[in-house]
């Protein structure tokens, strides 16, 4: 009984990159983006062909890294704006 060769699974490149960009997310912001979008496409990879990759864990750690990454930098991104705004506001007020 011939049987098909067994390889070992190997492990997603693009869940590796989503978990690193995620990390790096933390120094450089932009990286948070790149993290979401290799995350969504490394559990795409994944799914389709399970038997050939791993790393689900880590695209799914680099999804969450990124996501909230990208959230806390739209909270400051909102807060500084309010602040100047506010400023703005109060400027524009006090000269009348």
């Amino acid at each position: 009984m011939n049987l098909p060769p067994v390889y070992p699974r190997q492990t997603s490149g693009m869940a590796v990159a989503s978990l690193v960009c995620g990390i790096l997310g933390f120094f450089t912001g932009i990286t948070a983006i790149i993290a979401i979008i290799t995350g969504h496409m490394a559990r795409s990879e994944i799914r389709r062909a399970p038997e050939r990759y791993e790393g689900d864990g880590l695209a799914l750690a680099g999804l969450v890294m990124g996501y909230m990454v990208a959230g806390l930098y739209l909270l400051v991104l909102l807060v500084v704006l309010l602040f100047f705004g506010g400023l703005i506001g109060i400027g524009i007020l006090s000269s009348y």
